[in-house]
């Protein structure tokens, strides 16, 4: 498996059995203890697949493979693991504040905190998740809407085939609103903080149900990228993410803004674009590297720095110019990368996580 060709598509079928988009797998068994096992508390567990690191406040986030939820609150020195409800892959966590944060998965799993990440409750899974799209497509076919039967046919197939397809993202614009973005064109949106969540695809322009990678708020937009080049926009609103031209045809994990909140995608061989204009026009960067970048952040100094699965660091002044290549003492294949609060960037990746002073070049 790890011979495939990126760390995103490594991850969804090594994980989670997930096709690419149009296959059709055989429909999965009736039970499914992964989503009531809760993780098992290991030593082992800092040097476990981190698949996303995130901030509450000064303290560090992590979470991987088997509902692993790791602590920091030294910057990324030393990590603690915290009891979770299930043992599936947890794939992205936010926070909105130093307390309230939620973590996604896969199973279609939703956990919340209230408390900083130290105890976290189940909000969603697949099998839920599934009932939702059903009953959306329901009223979609009521109410004669375009493309209703399709997306009946595909809600019926969800319920079916039971609830092993990933959320890969989640971003909450407030305490309140947030949307969790998945394989197969799979999003759902909430207003009361996951109380109750909304199937949300038919708010979408991705009729070939391209997977959504990563979803992200830059300046008054809302943006999401994906499998195959896809590219959607929204206003704050979220009433419609409506496609965008896109420079590259293959994939993109991920988006960040920098500092003059300029859109930065990436993806598969190192393609990575800017726009200045909210994603009409796009700009190549250069990485100086034909890799996969699977994650980005922007920087307190106003830059922006990427990680690629083969285990090296980029990192762009706020020009957002150039990036210059950092190499890891250890090379890893990294899957995600935070800042902490003293400056120091905390890199995820599939043998655990690792720091690097950017100050001191290691």
């Amino acid at each position: 498996m790890i011979g495939l060709r990126t760390i995103g598509y490594w991850l969804l079928v090594s994980v989670s059995g997930l096709l690419p988009s149009g296959v059709i797998a055989a429909p999965a068994a009736a039970t499914f203890p992964v989503l009531e096992t809760p993780a098992v508390i290991s030593t082992k567990a800092t040097n476990a697949a981190i698949l996303s690191v995130t901030r509450a406040g000064s303290r560090l986030v992590a979470v991987g493979e088997r509902g692993i939820v790791l602590l920091s609150d030294d910057g990324g020195r030393n990590w603690r693991q915290i009891q979770t409800p299930v043992s599936i892959a947890l794939t992205a966590a936010q926070f909105v504040s130093e307390s309230t944060g939620w973590a996604v998965g896969h199973f279609g799993v939703v956990l919340h905190t209230k408390d900083g990440g130290e105890t976290w409750t189940k909000q969603l899974n697949g099998q839920q998740a599934a009932q939702l799209a059903l009953k959306a497509a329901k009223k979609q076919v009521e109410a004669g809407a375009e493309g209703a039967e399709r997306a009946l046919r595909e809600a019926n197939y969800l319920v079916t085939d039971g609830p092993d397809k990933p959320f890969l993202d989640i971003l909450f614009v407030n305490e309140t609103t947030g949307y969790i973005i998945g394989a197969y064109n799979l999003i759902f949106r909430t207003d009361d903080g996951g109380e109750t969540w909304t199937s949300w695809q038919a708010h979408v322009e991705n009729p070939g149900g391209m997977h959504l990678y990563g979803i992200r708020k830059v300046g008054d937009s809302l943006y999401i990228a994906g499998e195959q080049g896809l590219l959607l926009k929204s206003n704050l609103q979220g009433e419609r993410f409506e496609a965008l031209p896109s420079p590259y045809e293959g994939s993109y994990f991920g988006l960040v803004a920098d500092q003059q909140d300029a859109l930065v995608i990436f993806g598969l061989r190192g393609n990575t674009f800017r726009s200045a204009d909210q994603g009409q026009t796009w700009t190549k960067m250069d990485i100086q590297r034909e890799v996969s970048i699977s994650g980005g952040v922007r920087l307190s100094d106003g830059g922006v720095a990427l990680v690629s699965q083969t285990g090296e660091l980029f990192v762009a002044d706020a020009t957002g110019e150039t990036f210059k290549p950092l190499p890891l003492r250890q090379p890893m294949p990294a899957t995600s990368l935070i800042q902490a609060e003293d400056g120091a960037v905390i890199i995820g990746s599939l043998r655990g996580l690792a720091r690097m002073d950017l100050s001191a070049g290691q």
